[in-house]
């Protein structure tokens, strides 16, 4: 009968020892957390790249802030220097905070008799730095057709939108008149004096409502310019200009030419100059 070598038993008994210490020991490492049992990470095989660590969300979310920052400050900045120019100034507080044009639309009006049954647009008060733009908007909302009445009670104002109000007219064919209308629809007279009278210019049909006043004067600019003299020559070039587009005798810039005070036509004169096209009563 063979039998097994101590040495040899020996041996095996002390590597049985040995793996089973090492396998206690290595299940020891990896359980000896106090929070449950440990778990050894997974190796990686032999030349295996590492994944790629991924940058902290944090950096991106700075970035993105900082950006929404710098386009946030880019455009006040500019809405700031748009703002802190007084024209610029003026237009936005006419456009948005208090229009100096009231506009009010009347389904029918009457005007002595003549345009029955036309709707109008009535536009009064002064004509500020944005009146054009106002105006557009509210012949929009008011859609009038060709032949339709604007009528108008104003003071004047600024002489570059009234001459825009005033191509706006023509190219809608409507038609101008000075006065005011009650809820019936009945023209009172009422008064257009300086830039006020260009927009009146404007109308296809300028009808003379017995009563009411066209005043005109020379224009001069509120801005310090370098030569007022050569800018005066300026402005009543770009009026005659105007006018005689508008069908309107070059008269009525002598007319204006002659005083800075408002020179209130007689209706035999606005007919002369053809301001006034369709008169409703003995001029």
């Amino acid at each position: 009968m063979l039998r097994a070598s101590p040495i040899l038993n020996g041996s095996a008994c002390k590597e049985d020892r040995l793996s089973t210490e090492d396998s206690q020991g290595g299940e020891n490492r990896f359980r000896r957390s106090p929070t449950g049992p440990a778990v050894a990470p997974p190796r990686m095989p032999a030349g295996q790249a590492p994944p790629p660590v991924q940058p902290p969300r944090r950096k991106r979310h700075f970035w993105s802030v900082a950006i929404f920052i710098l386009l946030v400050s880019g455009v006040c900045i500019r809405a700031y220097q748009d703002l802190s120019q007084p024209e610029a100034w003026h237009y936005w507080k006419d456009q948005y905070v208090s229009p100096s044009l009231a506009f009010s639309l009347i389904d029918r009006v009457d005007l002595d008799g003549a345009a029955q049954g036309r709707r109008a647009l009535f536009v009064s008060g002064t004509i500020g730095p944005a009146a054009a733009t106002l105006f557009r908007e509210k012949l929009n909302q008011a859609n009038l057709a060709a032949g339709d009445i604007v009528l108008l009670a104003s003071p004047g104002g600024d002489l570059n939108q009234a001459t825009i109000m005033g191509e706006i007219i023509r190219s809608r064919s409507l038609g101008t008149a000075v006065g005011s209308a009650d809820a019936s629809g009945r023209v009172k007279p009422a008064y257009c004096a300086s830039a006020c009278v260009l927009v009146y210019a404007g109308g296809k049909t300028r009808f003379g409502v017995l009563g009411s006043a066209l005043g005109v004067h020379r224009f001069v600019t509120t801005r310090p310019v370098n030569d007022p003299v050569a800018e005066a020559q300026r402005i009543s070039g770009a009026v005659l200009g105007y006018m005689t587009k508008m069908g309107v005798s070059s008269t009525i810039v002598e007319a204006m030419s002659e005083t800075r005070d408002i020179r209130w036509l007689s209706p035999k004169q606005a007919l002369a100059m053809n301001l006034v096209t369709d008169p409703l009563g003995k001029p």
